[in-house]
């Protein structure tokens, strides 16, 4: 059961460090857009200024997309979460691949890029896929 909670620390410090990361990501595009922004109200034609409605639809635009990459972060940490508890509901229980030609109980889980991997008591590692059989 240590190796869950191993799991669990290492998945959660993953995920935090990930949204950690977008935020700064977000920050420097925010930031990028606002001198993009300035840099074109510096060299407009002050014969023909640009409608200020126009300023505003694109801060607008702009801060839906932040919107909606801050709700992706916040989404891949649920589904971290989610994957952490389905780790523990696997260890101890037998699994077989979906092709049948790996079969074992579960000592530890792997969680990996692309997904969960059991690690069974002989040592081998299968991936916890489509098509993959959990038993008692």
């Amino acid at each position: 059961m240590t190796s869950v909670t191993a799991v669990t620390g290492n998945t959660q410090a993953a995920a935090e460090s990930q949204g950690s990361q977008a935020r700064a990501s977000n920050m420097v595009n925010y930031d990028t857009f606002l001198q993009i922004l300035v840099t074109q109200m510096k060299n407009q034609d002050p014969t023909e200024p640009m409608d200020a409605s126009q300023y505003v639809s694109q801060l607008a635009s702009f801060s839906n997309v932040e919107q909606s990459i801050q709700i992706n972060n916040k989404l891949e940490v649920l589904l971290a979460a989610s994957v952490v508890s389905q780790v523990d509901s696997i260890v101890g229980r037998t699994i077989t691949s979906a092709d049948g030609s790996v079969s074992g109980t579960v000592s530890q889980v792997k969680i990996g890029a692309t997904g969960l991997v059991a690690i069974l008591d002989s040592g081998a590692e299968l991936p916890v896929t489509t098509g993959t059989v959990i038993g008692e």
